[in-house]
């Protein structure tokens, strides 16, 4: 087996552990174990004693453990496709600092807690990263908004020298390949096709707080799922700049507010769901948005307009922006009312009284004035009194 470059037992009924022993098989470059029944953990020895190993698939095989010891000593991955097992614990931060090749990841369908590690981040080359139906408990990084491959779509994994050579080497032995869900439905995709999937899937966990608004920046993404979550928040402004998404799915979440009139620039956009959330307002009404399925729409109280059947009111309609901006506007103009009001009674006040604190002549001056003024009021009341009584003694003669 020196010379063995592609291994793959998948779909099969093989059962028992993963061999520890891969001596002899420096050239392996490819393995595919999915969908069997296996049981175990990853041996840290399938990288340690495979130098060459760049494509590693064990999905839904029913393995187990704790993926930091296994994956420890991996440096050259580029592909690693764990999906569908019981993996458990965190993902580990090693995946970020050691596999600078790795263009996909899948870790969707296990046990994985804890955050999502910023170390992901620096995965230049990621294109596919999945890590749904896990029990992950954080915000979403806004780091990842960064990732290269998902930005510009420079490279990718066929524009990767080790892929090219790796398809000529292997083109008689059978193709790479993939399953992943891109707009509600699986498919198996090859090495010829991957290299064009761009996706992004967060979907089934418990991620919490806000979408983050550098989201817009991960351009060549084709397909986006942050569904079933407890996302807040509005749908970042700015999203309308992924121009190449064709799959967006954030149902299911805590989202409000109107959806951005932006997004009728995503022409590319075909699988829609903003189910279930607190979305409020008219939906827009450009390009493709009236095409999509009612239900992509349902469980919004606060929507209305095509493709659903409660019709706007000519407020909601067009006075529920302007209402927003009227609102922020009334709100400063009554936070400097009051500013300007006490500012000008503490001008005032300082600058009457501390005038007569500072000037003795002003003071005796001023106190002297009040004082003639309680005088005259005095003798006018007393004037006023006598005057009364006058009047009543002539009515009695």
């Amino acid at each position: 087996m020196s010379k063995l470059v592609f291994l793959d037992l998948s779909r099969n009924y093989f059962s028992g552990n993963i061999p520890r022993d891969w001596t002899g098989s420096l050239d392996l470059k490819i393995i595919d174990f999915s969908n069997n029944k296996l049981s175990g953990e990853i041996p840290s020895s399938m990288c340690s004693q495979l130098p060459s190993l760049k494509w590693l698939r064990l999905s839904n095989s029913n393995l187990s453990g704790n993926l930091e010891s296994s994956l420890q000593t991996c440096r050259n991955l580029s592909a690693l496709d764990l999906t569908g097992n019981n993996f458990s614990g965190t993902i580990p931060d090693c995946i970020g600092d050691n596999l600078h090749t790795l263009s996909y990841l899948l870790l969707g369908a296990n046990k994985f807690t804890g955050n999502i590690p910023h170390q992901l981040c620096d995965l230049s080359s990621l294109q596919v990263l999945d890590l749904s139906q896990n029990n992950i408990s954080s915000s979403i990084p806004a780091c990842l908004g960064g990732l290269k491959q998902m930005t510009t779509g420079d490279g990718g994994l066929l524009g990767n020298s080790w892929v090219m050579n790796l398809r000529i080497s292997l083109s008689l032995y059978g193709p790479m390949h993939i399953d992943l869900n891109v707009k509600g439905v699986e498919y198996e995709y090859i090495d010829n096709i991957l290299g064009l999937i761009k996706k992004f899937d967060l979907s089934s966990n418990n991620l919490w707080g806000e979408i983050p608004e550098e989201v817009k920046n991960l351009m060549a993404l084709g397909s986006l799922n942050l569904s079933h979550n407890h996302l807040t928040g509005k749908i970042p402004e700015g999203i309308g700049s992924l121009h190449e998404l064709e799959a967006l799915d954030l149902s299911s979440n805590h989202l409000w507010g109107l959806i951005p009139s932006s997004m009728t620039s995503m022409t590319s956009l075909s699988k829609l769901n903003l189910s279930f959330n607190n979305f409020s307002g008219p939906i827009p009404s450009a390009n493709q948005f009236p095409t999509f399925d009612p239900t992509s729409f349902e469980g919004n109280s606060g929507l209305c307009g095509p493709p659903l059947p409660t019709q706007c009111s000519s407020a909601s309609h067009n006075d529920l922006a302007p209402k927003v901006e009227e609102d922020e506007e009334d709100k400063y103009g009554k936070l400097w009312f009051y500013a300007s009001t006490a500012l000008g009674f503490i001008v005032g006040f300082w600058v009457i009284f501390g005038s007569l604190v500072i000037k003795r002549s002003w003071r005796h001056a001023y106190f002297q004035f009040l004082d003639n003024m309680k005088q005259a009021l005095l003798l006018l009341l007393e004037v006023t009194r006598l005057s009364r009584s006058l009047r009543a003694w002539k009515m009695v003669d």
